[in-house]
């Protein structure tokens, strides 16, 4: 079972936990981890984009001139894609970009992006996270303490917490949010993972 220290939000040692193998100490694999990030980015498109074909575009009822005879090119319609103002080839229309994956698969890939974090040392345990203040100053003294104020961060907490989800709304390299909220896309994108002690076991109890 993997070790790690678990630190008050001064920086100070206060203890340490055994990570289960089965959740932070597993072989991270790559391909699940890609089918899930390709799924998580395909789920956020809209997929609204939206052109006319010839047959939707207003007009051109008429043949332009006759078949024969004029010395031009025929033509059956003004509203055909090579004249100006036509309508589309193989034009997009709206539709779902959405994918479709087993749950198994997800928590897996949870599990392959702690155990990542845990592998590379980019993991902090904090026995617990309170701020007096919304602030934005307060969670940062926190992250200096830890010297990441300049990296990507996810802060993964047991449950809601007003003042530090307010303080770190304000900064863009942050991520705050319950330990049920953060997806692996959030997880992986952040270089770092700080995280509440009872945060650790819920993990734990949700992924085994």
């Amino acid at each position: 079972m993997p070790k790690v220290d678990v630190y008050d939000i001064k920086g100070k040692k206060v203890s340490d936990i055994e990570l289960a193998d089965s959740v932070f100490g597993i072989e991270p694999n790559e391909n699940i981890v890609h089918a899930v990030l390709v799924n998580y980015l395909a789920n956020q498109r809209q997929g609204t984009q939206s052109t006319k074909t010839r047959a939707e575009v207003r007009g051109g009822g008429k043949k332009p001139w006759r078949q024969k005879g004029t010395g031009r090119a025929r033509q059956g319609s003004i509203r055909s894609p090579q004249w100006r103002g036509g309508g589309v080839v193989f034009a997009p229309t709206p539709r779902s970009h959405a994918i479709k994956i087993n749950k198994k698969v997800v928590r897996l890939a949870m599990r392959c992006a702690l155990s990542s974090k845990v592998r590379d040392n980019h993991i902090v345990v904090l026995d617990q996270l309170t701020l007096d203040t919304f602030k934005t100053k307060g969670l940062v003294e926190v992250l200096k303490t830890f010297h990441l104020e300049n990296d990507k961060v996810v802060l993964a907490l047991d449950e809601a917490n007003g003042n530090v989800e307010l303080a770190g709304r304000n900064l863009p390299n942050v991520l705050v949010g319950q330990y049920n909220h953060i997806s692996v896309y959030q997880m992986m994108n952040a270089k770092h993972l700080v995280i509440t002690k009872t945060a650790v076991e819920k993990f734990e109890e949700v992924l085994k």
